[in-house]
């Protein structure tokens, strides 16, 4: 069997009570699918969290037990759960230490507010929900309505209908780093 394009890659997902389901569903399956391990961290581990459609998913490990250099890029996927996870001091200091490496920050619809409170959005070209247009652009995101946008290590898009282009975005990008 042929090697997998993102084999040996890692990625951080976070979950919490009332994620989108398909915002965190799709990219797991579709990153894996390529060969990428996807850890999937709520605030606890072991912890079954409702998605807004009421699909479950079981965090496998604890947020305050991850680090950085365990990993090549994260996914912060909308629902309402990056209200309460924006807040989470350890998610803002992985996400700005993402930053600091240059590695993939991917943020689909509300997934934007996470990026917003670790405050690496500055200057950064971005998509994300309507809903939170203007919460970008106050963080100085240059905000662009498409279904996503690449800039640098930043990867957006605005809404599950979006999934398709955002996760071809995800791995062509984690396919360069790789090279």
């Amino acid at each position: 069997m042929a090697r997998l394009p993102l084999h040996g890659t890692r990625i951080l997902c976070f979950v919490g009570d009332i994620y989108e389901d398909l915002e965190l569903w799709y990219p797991k399956l579709r990153l894996e699918e390529a060969g990428a391990h996807v850890t999937i961290a709520g605030q606890k581990e072991g912890v079954v969290y409702a998605g807004k459609n009421g699909y479950p998913c079981e965090s496998e490990a604890r947020i305050d037990d991850m680090e950085i250099d365990d990993f090549h890029g994260v996914i912060c996927p909308g629902g309402f759960m990056p209200d309460k996870l924006r807040r989470d001091p350890k998610v803002l200091s992985l996400i700005h230490g993402f930053h600091t490496q240059q590695k993939m920050i991917a943020a689909i619809c509300h997934g934007g507010w996470m990026p917003i409170s670790a405050k690496v959005y500055q200057g950064v070209r971005v998509t994300g929900s309507p809903g939170i247009k203007d919460d970008l652009v106050n963080a100085g995101a240059i905000w662009e309505d498409a279904p996503v946008v690449v800039d640098r290590h930043f990867i957006s898009s605005r809404k599950p209908g979006d999934l398709p282009d955002f996760c071809r975005a995800m791995i062509e990008f984690l396919q360069d780093q790789s090279l």
